[in-house]
């Protein structure tokens, strides 16, 4: 069961069962970060395109960068439930292994706020590596989006959370 649950109901569930926004008006805003990743395989012509900066569409590292960032600054539009945050910082980068023929896209996210930007450093990793999709597609159509997930949180009541 979820961490966030009160008693025997869930946080995001109003007493007759109804979805509802959390109220965290009365928490205190704390230091909070978190970091996500997602991994983009494809094969070893379209890794060296990309790397190589000769996609028909152009550089995508950049644009997925940029991507990321809005994206996550955009997560409350996106994701129903998520409250608006104060960010502080994003960065998204890229780790490029020709061997493995994929890019690890790796976000983190800051804020001082009352509640944790796990949600947005999620959406910008997802954000980030679509964009990279799009930008090969024209070359590959095969080129996939694979272990979107959270690497690492920290800040408010729960504390630090580490992948292993």
């Amino acid at each position: 069961m979820a961490s966030e649950e009160r008693g025997d109901r869930l946080s995001h569930l109003d007493a007759s069962g109804k979805a509802r926004m959390v109220d965290i008006g009365e928490k205190t805003a704390t230091r909070r970060e978190a970091r996500a990743e997602a991994l983009v395989s494809m094969s070893p012509p379209t890794i060296e395109l990309l790397t190589s900066g000769r996609l028909p569409k152009g550089e995508a590292l950049p644009a997925a960068r940029i991507a990321g960032i809005a994206a996550a600054k955009r997560t409350p539009e996106l994701i129903p439930l998520c409250h608006p945050l104060r960010i502080d910082s994003v960065t998204v980068d890229f780790e490029v292994d020709p061997q493995a023929s994929e890019v690890r896209v790796e976000t983190a996210v800051r804020a001082t706020d009352r509640t944790g930007v796990e949600m947005e450093a999620l959406v910008a990793a997802a954000v980030a590596a679509l964009t990279i999709y799009d930008m090969c597609k024209a070359v590959e159509r095969g080129v996939e989006i694979t272990s979107l997930r959270l690497v690492h949180k920290s800040g408010g009541k729960s504390g630090t959370w580490e992948r292993n």
